[in-house]
């Protein structure tokens, strides 16, 4: 073999050789693709930053990276957490997702329903049975003209939502107070402020588990009748 037909087929070998090392390659390339999977965005800090910071556009920055190391929670777009304030310190580089922002406390709601108001009473009662989810009847003891008083069964069937011992105590006769949130209507819960203020005292009345059943009104005057 002359050497000009050694040498192509050398070079015809070595091409042979290379495309077989760079299909190879491509092979071993595609594996680990698929190991670790496309590239996905991530928001990282674009410099050090610090408790308490209101994050802007400019604190931020985006890089991709193989899907199979995205950190859990990480931020794919800036704009999740622009405003928000930073609640740990993250280095220049650091992965930061909405978990390390700053979360406002909930305000706590009274338990009422539109239309409803949790109002606040102060009356005799029974502090071991006026509790919270019992039901009470709301009796107004009023001066009438010359110092003769009458009650009233003002409200029937309420519900307690919350009550405690009232600051004041028992009276100088032993009965007790009792300091009592309730569920009642806009209207009522008016009355209830007044009476506060005018009726001579106000007691709570519990009610048997279970009885919805309604007197209508009542009043009884300095007669007892």
């Amino acid at each position: 073999m002359s050497r000009r037909r050694r040498a192509a087929a050398l070079l015809g070998l070595a091409a042979v050789l290379g495309g077989l090392a760079a299909s190879d390659v491509a092979r071993r390339e595609a594996a680990v693709r698929a190991q670790l999977g496309p590239l996905v965005p991530v928001v990282v800090a674009g410099g050090d930053l610090e408790p308490g910071r209101k994050l802007t556009a400019r604190d931020l920055a985006v890089r991709e990276v193989p899907e199979r190391y995205a950190p859990a929670g990480a931020a794919g777009a800036p704009e999740v957490l622009v405003g928000g304030e930073l609640a740990t310190p993250v280095p220049r580089g650091g992965v930061i997702g909405e978990h390390q922002l700053a979360v406002e406390e909930a305000v706590a709601a009274p338990p009422v329903e539109p239309g409803e108001r949790a109002a606040d009473v102060v009356g005799l009662g029974a502090p071991g049975l006026v509790v919270p989810g019992a039901r009470v009847d709301v009796l107004v003891t009023r001066d009438g003209e010359g110092g003769a008083a009458g009650a009233e069964l003002a409200l029937e069937d309420v519900e307690v939502l919350a009550a405690r011992p009232a600051p004041e105590g028992a009276r100088d006769d032993g009965a007790e107070r009792v300091a009592a949130t309730l569920r009642v209507s806009v209207r009522d819960a008016v009355y209830l402020a007044a009476a506060q203020s005018f009726a001579r005292e106000l007691r709570l009345l519990p009610r048997a588990a279970g009885d919805r059943q309604r007197a209508g009104q009542v009043v009884v005057g300095p007669e007892l009748r």
